[in-house]
């Protein structure tokens, strides 16, 4: 038996082999094609080489990609995970600590420091996990998967842009699996429309520099829109059955948005007391059952950060914590 035994795990090794050998052929006739891509918009072929001569097919991010814990964990378990006691207590000494500059940065782009802090915390427990995977290559295996192909392609192609006009250092381009980078996890595109030199040396660093990666972050919210005087939402009880063309369930299909009284009426109460003006939807990111949010357009902004409904309630309810004892 051991000898046909033996004869079956070398021919299945071989298999393997012969798989991965066959898939990274694939991946340098993609590297290929996208170089000539690369050239003729423009990027130098100096950057080019450089960039191409550090990337690597990293196959465990597909494997990341399927599995979002935004996508898969149920709500609560989401944000327990993420706004948690000793979390909140971090993020009100920092306040405390940086209240100067963080002052400075509320003042002039109109975005609240705890929004700030929240999204910092939550998205890199305060730039402790920025991440060290090499953003090139995960943005070019993202790339090479059909999945998601022309939204990495997309940011691939702004990095090198980015990396060409001298806006952000080849060197230091490390961050999350899907290629987010720095502080508060920006994308290339991100970078390229919000990002801002606010230290002046001459280089964006948002890794590094807590005056870049505030700024930039205040800058993104004000841009698309951020509203000072609104609220993000509030967790809601339903008293009665609501109509499930009401629910939003998706963050790419948001339903009616209504005032509070009037979805009052329909038997959703709020824990706090929201504003009379306002119009808010109803969300539940479980579906027909968990926890259920009234959110208003702020809360759309956030979707711009991570287009997932649990995230960007954790990130009002963290901030929630450092605004109200």
């Amino acid at each position: 038996m051991y000898k046909p035994l033996k004869k079956f795990v070398v021919f299945f090794i071989l298999i393997l082999s012969s798989h991965a050998l066959a898939e990274n052929q694939e991946f340098i006739n993609w590297t290929n094609q996208f170089k000539i891509k690369a050239s003729q918009a423009g990027v130098s072929q100096a950057t080019i080489d450089k960039a191409f001569a550090r990337i690597v097919f990293i196959e465990k991010l597909l494997v990341y990609d399927r599995k979002q814990p935004e996508f898969i964990e149920k709500t609560d378990t989401y944000v327990e995970k993420r706004v948690t006691a000793q979390r909140i207590a971090k993020a009100k000494n920092l306040i405390l600590e940086k209240k100067s500059f963080l002052n400075k940065i509320e003042n002039e782009f109109s975005v609240p420091k705890e929004i700030l802090i929240a999204l910092w915390g939550i998205e890199t427990n305060f730039g402790i996990h920025k991440g060290k995977v090499d953003i090139l290559s995960a943005l070019a295996t993202l790339s090479f998967d059909k999945r998601r192909s022309e939204y990495f392609s997309n940011e691939l192609l702004i990095l090198l842009k980015l990396i060409d006009s001298k806006k952000v250092n080849i060197e230091s381009m490390y961050g999350s699996w899907a290629g987010a980078h720095g502080n508060f996890q920006f994308m290339p595109s991100s970078i390229a429309n919000y990002a801002i030199d606010y230290d002046k040396n001459e280089t964006i660093d948002l890794t590094n520099s807590l005056e870049d990666s505030f700024a930039s972050a205040a800058n993104y919210l004000k841009t698309i829109g951020w509203d000072k005087n609104i609220l993000w939402g509030s967790k809601v009880t339903l008293v009665k059955n609501i109509n499930i063309d009401l629910i939003t369930t998706d963050a790419r299909n948001f339903q009616k948005a209504m005032t509070y009284e009037k979805w009052k009426d329909l038997g959703v109460l709020s824990d706090v007391k929201l504003p009379s003006k306002t119009l808010f939807q109803l969300v539940r990111p479980d579906g027909t059952t968990g926890p259920a949010y009234l959110v208003s357009y702020n809360y759309e902004k956030l979707l711009h950060w991570n287009r997932s409904l649990r995230f960007a309630i954790a990130v009002g309810l963290f901030s929630d914590q450092l605004k109200y004892d």
